[in-house]
């Protein structure tokens, strides 16, 4: 099964999609992650890119688009979509990319969770320079502070987890994601899920739909 997880940012699409795969053998597919690699090593698609991530801006659609679709075109099956579509205009050229590839995508699971527990979700996130793990502050430290358990290297707060982006990102979120639950609604394939709970209990909730 194909699957597509949205939701606003902080709502935990993230560590679902890795529960997913670790228990289920699915494969994510991030554009977040697609990003921040490019970034790394200074692509083109990666320096634009940067400039409107830093800002708490949605990366404009022709650079998420191409991303995309050179993911599919490897082939990949059984995988979650996270972070992607976020626009409407993303989403229809999605229902065109995976119809001339021939790829069904089954489900729409939207995680919702309030505002207000998004920003502090957002706020406390720490995530690994070298890795990229992710902690928070709050709900999963690490065991010497910022310090990564898993590699030793450095735990920073990314410039677009600090409160006056982050007011940007979600209000971006509003403005140009929120549309996308009416879109699915109308194909059949929207499901709602409630992401303010604790870890396990959505993950139970999504493993049922997917099974």
């Amino acid at each position: 099964m194909n699957l597509i997880l949205f939701g606003a940012p902080g709502s935990g699409k993230g560590t679902q999609s890795d529960l997913l795969v670790k228990k289920l053998g699915m494969i994510q597919l991030s554009t977040g992650d697609l990003f921040r690699n490019a970034i790394k090593n200074k692509t083109k698609l990666g320096i634009e890119a940067q400039t409107y991530m830093d800002e708490g801006q949605l990366v404009p659609d022709s650079i998420v688009i191409n991303m995309v679709e050179e993911m599919l075109l490897t082939g990949v099956s059984n995988f979650i979509l996270d972070g992607f579509p976020r626009t409407l205009a993303q989403a229809e050229s999605l229902e065109e990319l995976v119809l001339r590839l021939k790829i069904n995508i089954s489900k729409a699971i939207f995680l919702d969770v309030p505002s207000e527990v998004l920003l502090g979700r957002l706020t406390g996130r720490r995530v690994c320079t070298k890795c990229g793990a992710v902690y928070h502050i709050e709900s999963k430290q690490s065991k010497v502070e910022d310090v990564c358990d898993s590699c030793g290297a450095e735990l920073i707060q990314r410039n677009d987890d600090k409160q006056g982006v982050i007011q940007a990102r979600l209000d971006a979120y509003q403005n140009f994601t929120s549309p996308l639950k009416e879109f699915y609604k109308k194909s059949g394939r929207y499901i709602e899920v409630n992401g303010n709970r604790n870890t396990e209990e959505v993950y139970q909730e999504i493993e049922k739909i997917v099974k």
